[in-house]
């Protein structure tokens, strides 16, 4: 066991030595995860706040200005440019100056004022979907708004009209709605899989192409005993990065974990693992560092696409859903989110830590094996 020991020690020693050589490693595995979780937990946004808006106000009545105001104080849209015809609007939408044109007919007040039903158009740039069809569900909302208004004037004049249905919404875990609290805990696990299985997927290939490491090979080291004493050194600057970014989170995104941190930082710690696990495992493959870094690439967009991290798995087509749950990925952002946001415990995420870590085992496993097959 003592000689295990200092075969493995030998190894991280190593590493370390390595590590001071090269100091860009230490700065990409420290300095670059804070960058990138504060640039893309700025610019990461689902919210649908101040679109453009173009009006076209035919009406120049109190109904239309205050149909307009109604669009402007719910932070949706913002009035900033005046058309004066309907190829006024599209030229702005074209050009992108409007993201949404706002056209009332010029009989508005009149047709309302005498009972009959007026349109009022709402246009909007599709090109995205996902904040047009927010947007959409803010501007019918808006709309009804005056209906109701306008029904109740006329039809219970100077009487306070009591809605006879009332939906109450309550919103669990994140009742702010603020996107970042559920983007920033995904970003985590997203900067970790990109930087360390980047890293470590060029540690045994760097060692090919130096020529050492036939010599490690036939040296008294035992395939796991290397393959885990190239992997320590990157899980300790990873779990510091870890550290680190959970701090920033909270101090600029006000992201708070809920749960317990000891058990987010024992998860974080398995998928570490199993992360730089994964990285090993391509090592063991690739020719080149060039290979190595063209493969960890390749593997970084489904991860990122079908983990949850952006889109629900729900939502997907069933033929896709299995590859999301062959994803380590998948299981973290549920351990992750499920800890930070709703302050869950193990027994909830038990099965999610358990795959997570089955993982890690078994592409280690398959590595020893792959590099005992090239001793062999």
């Amino acid at each position: 066991m003592k000689a295990s020991f200092s075969r493995f020690w030998a190894v991280v020693k190593k590493e370390i030595i390595q590590f001071v050589r090269e100091r860009i490693v230490v700065a990409i595995l420290i300095v670059m995860p804070l960058l990138q979780l504060t640039l893309f937990g700025y610019a990461i946004n689902t919210e649908v706040r101040h679109l453009s808006l173009a009006v076209w106000d035919q009406s120049q009545s109190r109904l239309s200005r205050e149909i307009t105001a109604s669009f402007v104080n719910s932070e949706f849209f913002d009035y900033k440019l005046h058309a004066g015809s309907m190829k006024e609007i599209t030229e702005m939408i074209d050009r992108g100056e409007a993201r949404a044109g706002l056209v009332f007919p010029p009989d508005l007040a009149e047709s309302v004022a005498s009972g009959k039903p007026a349109e009022v158009l709402i246009i909007f740039d599709a090109s995205d979907p996902m904040t047009a069809g927010n947007a959409m569900a803010s501007a019918g909302s808006i709309g009804l708004y005056h209906s109701l208004r306008v029904m109740s004037a006329r039809y219970f004049p100077g009487r306070e009209v009591q809605m006879p249905i009332e939906i109450k919404p309550r919103a669990w875990y994140n009742p702010e709605m603020r996107s970042s609290n559920f983007m920033v805990p995904g970003l985590l696990g997203v900067i970790l899989t990109i930087l360390a299985s980047m890293l470590t997927a060029m540690a045994l290939v760097r060692e090919r192409e130096r020529g050492t490491l036939e010599q490690l090979l036939v040296s008294p080291i035992k395939q796991p005993e290397l393959i885990l004493g190239k992997i320590f050194p990157y899980f300790v600057m990873s779990f510091v990065a870890t550290t680190l970014m959970l701090a920033l989170a909270h101090l600029l995104f006000g992201v708070a974990v809920r749960g317990s941190i000891l058990l987010l930082g024992g998860v974080s710690l398995i998928y570490l693992f199993t992360t730089l696990s994964f990285g090993i495992l391509i090592s063991t493959v690739a020719k080149t560092q060039q290979q190595a870094m063209q493969m960890t690439f390749f593997s970084f967009l489904p991860q990122i696409m079908l983990s949850g991290f952006m889109f629900p798995i729900d939502s997907m087509p069933e033929i896709i859903r299995p590859i999301c749950y062959a994803i380590p990925l998948t299981y973290y952002l549920q351990t992750a989110r499920g800890i930070i946001l709703k302050g869950i415990g193990a027994g909830e995420l038990a099965t999610q830590i358990w795959v997570i870590a089955a993982f890690g085992v078994g592409m280690i496993v398959i590595a020893s094996l792959r590099l005992r097959k090239r001793l062999g």
